[in-house]
């Protein structure tokens, strides 16, 4: 089925830039760099340790690499741990690898002081990105939880993909689906999704002039990032083209056939992924809307509803809004599909 192209998205301004040589020392630039652009997100909410993942994020990583093959720029750079971003070297891939093959498991109960003053420098919390420069929209990040023995209850360890809408044009939804199913097939998720997004250089409250246009006529775009801060738990974030649900959502929901009794759109499949787990697609490829035209992407809506008690709350809770009227626009930005 041939996909409606979803509105290019591409919004630059002046960017101010620190970089440090010994030679020069700090210097300071403006640089006029893309701050808004449309892109395909893929994002997995985990609520294990990495000891117990690392397997499935090694998998996801393959799944993903393959994909973006004819594409070198997708891996041109990465960051590990601390380390600043650099070229992706063969010493790159060793770190990440390593990385992804933990040997034993510690946790962070047992660091001493010293230790878990700087975790990621210990290693407590792995954490990695490979991406693109130039902001071409390629980028696969991983971030762990801490382990502690008995883990707070709504943290999650992220894995996060973003692909440019040029690919998804270029391959084809059905290929965006199949690559977010192998990334998950070995993720223990609590939930995930993938569809269509904005990102953004600066947080969304600084940027609300320029997106307010965008988000409130095409209501498919998400704009909500995602961190291991955001302490997700259970909670599922929002309406996407493809949802995965997991433990416990879906048991309380009743399992899949319950969930597929309740879904009436004909856009709307649920598919079972055993062990507890579900996609729900709103359709068969992603889509923006368009509420000037009356797309109100109603399949979303529908599912939306039915989700609503396991919906996170508004999503911003640690930004501090100077201006009440930009928080209110953007819970109302967030309830978009119901109210």
């Amino acid at each position: 089925m041939l996909m409606n192209p979803s509105p290019r998205i591409r919004l630059s301004g002046p960017v101010r830039t620190k970089a440090w040589t010994r030679e020069t020392g700090v210097i300071e630039r403006i640089e006029d760099r893309l701050l808004i652009r449309d892109l395909v997100r893929i994002v997995f909410f985990v609520p294990f340790d990495h000891f117990q993942i690392a397997a499935g994020v090694s998998h996801a990583l393959d799944s993903y690499l393959r994909a973006v093959e004819g594409h070198p720029e997708a891996r041109s750079r990465y960051t590990c741990c601390y380390w600043e971003p650099r070229e992706l070297s063969e010493r790159g891939w060793e770190l990440i690898r390593e990385r992804l093959r933990p040997k034993e498991r510690r946790y962070f109960d047992d660091y001493t002081p010293d230790e878990s003053f700087h975790p990621e420098k210990e290693g407590a919390d792995p954490h990695f990105s490979i991406y693109a420069d130039d902001d071409r929209g390629y980028a696969f990040s991983y971030h762990a939880r801490l382990p502690w023995r008995e883990p707070p209850p709504h943290s999650v360890s992220v894995l996060q993909v973003t692909l440019p809408t040029e690919h998804l044009e270029e391959r084809g939804a059905d290929a965006v689906r199949a690559l977010a199913l192998d990334m998950a097939s070995r993720l223990p998720f609590a939930s995930g999704h993938a569809g269509l997004a904005l990102s953004n250089w600066y947080p969304v409250d600084e940027q609300l002039d320029r997106l307010r246009p965008v988000i409130f006529r095409h209501p498919g775009f998400d704009i909500r990032n995602a961190s291991i801060h955001d302490n997700l738990g259970a909670r599922v974030d929002g309406i996407h083209w493809l949802n995965f649900l997991g433990h416990p959502v879906l048991k309380e929901l009743g399992g899949a056939s319950s969930l597929r009794a309740r879904l009436q759109s004909p856009a709307t499949n649920v598919q079972d992924m055993g062990e507890e787990r579900v996609v729900v697609s709103t359709g068969p490829y992603p889509e923006a809307g368009d509420l000037a035209q009356g797309q109100d992407l109603p399949a979303y809506r529908e599912l939306a509803r039915v989700l609503e008690p396991w919906l996170e709350p508004f999503p911003w809770r640690l930004t501090h809004f100077t201006d009440p009227s930009i928080e209110e626009e953007s819970r109302r930005w967030w309830r978009r599909f119901l109210d």
